[in-house]
């Protein structure tokens, strides 16, 4: 078995853009260059070798996971060496475990689909306080304009990225579906004076996010619900979804984006700020396995065509690639600074291997959103619920570049 993985390492070295050194079970080692190891990768035993040669990168990272596998060294630069070699390409045997994982986990059942939310988001305040931005903990894609020097600066710029796009008045009313612990509520409600109500699926945040808007005194103009991102009440003027699009599951996108459209007064605005493939592929099981049940990164093809479907208009399409790359950089290397923290919040809940879970998840999509090699990107879409104007919606994006105020009415 160790000749078939050290066939596989002689084509990832020849490719790999840093030196990486491998020590087998049997104290035997593998070095791609001559120079000093960027990273060293050691297997504890022999069991862990099986694993890699049945599911490839999986097997790989389930073993570093469970402890058969040490990477000690520089973990991004170890991503970033799996991601260009090709050992992420597909596996008959991961495919059909995807394909089992879909039909334990589906989302296409609502309280399936919010135990898959609550299994990643009802993990505690303090716990995502510890490596999201101060205080709003924006769960999402921040924002990197020139310029921007903190995670938290950045995730305003996200906000007001989002805001102008949908040319946020005051008085308006505006449904944030998903709305995480209340970060774009709280901001649009204080910079644009507008009421907005939140929609969550996951008890914890939904109870947090109602006690934060007591305890500021905000419930004449932010209320949440608790309910499944399907269930459409309203309507409203404008639509935020932050991040929502990547949990309506493998076959619920077009009820979830019907969702959208329903939530939105004709003529009204609404962004999509997503996760999305380029192409139609599987999500990776690894995501969907350890951090992400039940969750589906759906095709902007794919996405672009139920909006249209739904009777809403495609008026702007954004690549943020790069900027999640950035904000991804940022909680891993808090999430790191601050593990001793996390793991005295609940020594039985966040363990050795739930750190080591959730190292892989940021830093590994950190390289994944930087690889020139991947097709995943974040995409923010502006829609309107009927075709725009000349009068409606500016020609240019301009706009979203003039000054810090917001528009006037």
């Amino acid at each position: 078995m160790q000749s078939v993985i050290a066939r596989e390492l002689e084509s990832i070295g020849a490719a790999a853009p840093v030196p990486f050194e491998v020590i087998f079970s049997d104290g035997t080692r593998y070095r791609n260059r001559e120079e000093p190891p960027r990273f060293s990768i050691r297997f504890r035993n022999r069991t862990v070798e099986w694993g890699i040669a049945a599911f490839g990168h999986v097997g790989m990272l389930e073993g570093y996971v469970d402890g058969d596998i040490d990477i000690e060294g520089d973990l991004h630069a170890a991503f970033r060496t799996g991601l260009c070699s090709g050992l992420t390409s597909p596996r008959r045997l991961v495919a059909e475990r995807n394909r089992w994982h879909e039909f334990r986990y589906s989302n296409a059942d609502r309280e399936r689909a919010k135990a898959n939310a609550r299994a990643h988001y009802g993990l505690g305040t303090e716990f995502y306080r510890l490596w999201l931005d101060e205080p709003l903990m924006m769960y999402t894609c921040a924002y990197w304009k020139e310029g921007t020097q903190s995670l938290e600066e950045a995730q305003v710029n996200k906000i007001e990225h989002v805001c102008r796009k949908v040319r946020l008045h005051a008085g308006e009313s505006v449904v944030d579906i998903g709305c995480g612990f209340g970060g774009f509520m709280f901001q649009a409600a204080q910079r644009y004076d507008v009421s907005v109500t939140g929609v969550n699926t996951t008890t914890e945040q939904v109870v947090w996010v109602d006690e934060e808007i007591r305890r500021r005194g905000l419930g004449d103009r932010l209320k949440i619900e608790e309910a499944d991102f399907r269930d459409a009440f309203g309507p409203f003027d404008k639509v935020v979804s932050i991040g929502v699009l990547e949990h309506a599951g493998r076959d619920q996108l077009k009820e979830v984006v019907k969702a959208h459209a329903d939530f939105l007064k004709p003529g009204g605005l609404g962004v999509l700020h997503f996760i999305g493939h380029v192409g139609r592929r599987d999500t990776e099981y690894f995501i969907r396995k350890h951090v992400f049940p039940g969750g589906w990164i759906p095709s902007l093809a794919d996405v672009i065509v139920a909006l249209e479907d739904c009777g809403l208009e495609v008026v702007d399409i954004e690549n943020l690639r790069r900027h999640y790359a950035l904000t991804l950089d940022v909680w891993a290397e808090r999430f790191d600074r601050n593990w001793d923290r996390i793991h005295a919040l609940d020594p039985r809940r966040f363990t050795e291997r739930f750190r080591r879970v959730w190292r892989t998840y940021l830093i590994g999509c950190a390289e994944m959103f930087r690889s020139p090699a991947e097709r995943t990107h974040l995409f923010q879409i502006v829609f309107s619920k009927g075709s725009v104007a000349d009068g409606s919606y500016p020609m240019t994006r301009a706009f979203l570049y003039r000054g810090e105020s917001p528009p006037e009415r």
